[in-house]
């Protein structure tokens, strides 16, 4: 049912869950390391999309996929949430939250570029543009605007956020195959994956008992993050007369982002790293809308 209102609520309150998640973070590795906050996290997700099947009386198509549709929510599963958080984690555990954010905002280029020899996709001057923007602005928060030299202080953090869109890409391309229902894919993928999750954590991390200032933090990204406003930003989408009208809010996402790594991390916001972000935005809505922006 199109209400326009409702849309922009439902995508305002996205965008700024999904803005205060950067901090949430790092916070909540002060308590946990990656894999803690990922197997947490992962399982407080599980419920809360457990719960908005329920509410929508959805839960009795888990029980009616194929073997086929299972394999496929397994092998999801492993990209994400297993793989792709359990990489960006890491990330944020050794970049400042404010390099980590941005870099892992460069999916959707990510995207494009694997959309070629997966999708058989074409990428056009508009693509190649973007992506040109975007990667100019990767270079400028890596090497924390010293372009000159050409060094990058934490090559091993960059590398694993710009990996974790790679595996998110791959998830988003592959899931685009799936006809069920996107709520329930992401249930079945994050159900599926808690399993190998676990084991993971269980044969190869330390035992310990995890801090409950942690916990609260894994509580937070598995709802806000994980599964809550990923619900919020598909009713925004159904509920919108047109999708552009609600699509280009998520850009202001990760300057909000910023102020609140600002204010609740504490970490000092570098002229670099705005001037970074600007690169990608820019290349991100070059992409998305063509020229047909006027800066």
């Amino acid at each position: 049912m199109v209400n326009q209102k409702q849309a922009y609520l439902y995508a305002l309150s996205a965008v700024l869950l999904w803005s205060t998640v950067a901090s949430a973070f790092k916070l909540a590795l002060r308590y946990l390391d990656n894999v803690e906050l990922l197997v947490f996290s992962e399982a407080f997700s599980v419920v809360i999309l457990a719960v908005v099947l329920i509410s929508s009386r959805g839960f009795g198509q888990v029980f009616q996929c194929t073997l086929k549709e299972y394999l496929r929510s397994f092998l999801l599963g492993i990209l994400n949430p297993f793989l792709y958080y359990l990489i960006l984690f890491r990330a944020y555990e050794l970049l400042p939250a404010q390099e980590a954010q941005p870099l892992n905002y460069t999916w959707a280029i990510t995207i494009a570029l694997l959309s070629v020899p997966l999708l058989g996709q074409r990428i056009g001057a508009t693509d190649f543009a973007g992506l040109l923007l975007s990667y100019c602005g990767v270079l400028i928060i890596s090497t924390r605007g010293e372009l000159l030299s050409f060094q990058i202080p934490e090559p091993t953090g960059v590398a694993l956020a710009l990996c974790s869109t790679l595996v998110w890409a791959l998830y988003w391309i592959y899931s685009t195959k799936d006809s069920r229902s996107p709520v329930l894919c992401l249930f079945m993928s994050f159900a599926f994956s808690l399993p190998p999750t676990v084991l993971y954590y269980l044969f190869f991390h330390p035992a310990r008992m995890p801090e409950f200032r942690g916990i609260l933090g894994a509580a937070y990204v598995g709802t806000f993050e994980m599964s809550i406003t990923y619900v919020m930003w598909l009713l925004a989408l159904r509920r919108s007369e047109n999708t552009a009208k609600v699509a280009g809010l998520i850009f202001a996402s990760p300057f909000i982002s910023l102020m609140l790594i600002h204010f609740f991390v504490g970490e000092p916001i570098r002229g670099s790293t705005i001037a970074g972000l600007v690169f990608v935005v820019a290349g991100l809505l070059v992409q998305k809308y063509g020229f047909r922006l006027r800066f």
